[in-house]
């Protein structure tokens, strides 16, 4: 039986890392680069986990997002976050209907925009904790609750959140324990001179790209369970559980530099996540364990949102991830 189990997953491993190859060419034919924000934006879906994007206005993500569930055939939603952004115009509200027939009235539930696959919450920052926490409780736990009434979410569900990191005048910025359940903290670049160039030339042509659909939702879920299934050595997760502990200042093997900068460190569930991340880029890459160059991959996105810096770095410029880079 275990021996049947084992060859199922090898087969599984090698479609899943095919698959993903097919996946990326077709978000090539719309993203131009962004190579490794594509890489990680799977990784963190594969994984369960959730991602926030940071960059400037005008980077594609928005159309990354709705290229990425168009390719994977998830249902997609936007919510454009406001200050005035209530919490039920996310989870959905119940109105009073009355039967045509019989002139009962009955409470029916109208689902909001968080019954969806994959879910873009752009600009999380620019409405009121309430609201926020609406969707970060939905993000935790995969349900919401409307009226006393629980209301499961779909599987697979992936939040994308996106942060303006320019202009910060009437936002709300996420608390640390808010930012802790987003898996990764992804900062998107500006594009390279050439691919810069290739996209003016797409955008203002007639070019249409024919994007075929790779993945199922029932697909993506039997991979996140396989991912569940890979061995990971003891001398990985001890590297990763190191890893993190390198951050917390009160750490008797803590670095210097770091009790200088840094005044909270990453709690435990960064290294759940580099443990995580590490094995889904392992089978992308078609290996069946992941080794430390893995958890180093995943170290930045994971750690950057987690490390809190003091007053002193902030005023030298030092960032938590060079932090993190000078551990490595």
């Amino acid at each position: 039986m275990n021996k049947e189990n084992s060859t199922n997953d090898v087969e599984l491993v090698e479609r899943l890392s095919s698959s993903i190859s097919s996946v990326k060419n077709e978000i090539g034919k719309v993203i131009v680069g962004q190579n490794d924000i594509i890489e990680q934006l799977l990784i963190s879906l594969l994984a369960k986990g959730h991602c926030l994007l940071v960059g400037v206005p005008g980077l594609a993500k928005t159309l990354l997002i709705k290229t990425l569930a168009e390719v994977l055939d998830l249902k997609f939603n936007r919510i454009q976050f406001t200050p005035d952004l209530m919490p039920s115009d996310i989870t959905g509200t119940e109105i009073l209907e009355e039967d045509q027939i019989s002139r009962k009235r009955e409470f029916k539930f109208i689902p909001g925009p968080v019954f969806s696959n994959v879910i873009l919450a752009d600009e999380i920052n620019r409405t009121p904790p309430k609201t926020q926490s609406a969707l970060l409780e939905a993000m935790q736990e995969h349900r919401v609750t409307v009226a006393g009434k629980t209301y499961s979410l779909g599987d697979p569900f992936f939040v994308l959140a996106t942060q303006n990191p320019i202009e910060q005048e009437g936002t709300y910025p996420l608390p640390e324990a808010q930012l802790d359940r987003f898996m990764f903290n992804l900062w998107l670049d500006y594009p390279s001179t050439n691919e810069e160039r290739q996209i003016v030339q797409q955008t203002t042509s007639q070019y249409q790209p024919d994007l075929k659909k790779v993945l199922t939702d029932k697909e993506i879920v039997s991979f996140q369970e396989l991912i569940k299934r890979v061995p990971v050595a003891e001398n990985v997760v001890n590297y990763a559980v190191d890893l993190v502990g390198r951050t917390r200042s009160q750490n008797t093997s803590t670095p210097d530099f770091v009790k200088e900068s840094v005044r909270w460190g990453a709690g435990p569930r960064a290294s759940q996540y580099l443990i995580l991340a590490s094995k889904v880029k392992c089978v992308l890459e078609g290996r069946f364990t992941p080794n430390i160059d893995d958890v180093k991959y995943a170290s930045v996105p994971v750690l950057r949102h987690r490390i809190i810096m003091n007053f002193n770095a902030e005023a030298e410029g030092i960032s938590s991830a060079d932090i993190v880079k000078r551990i490595l």
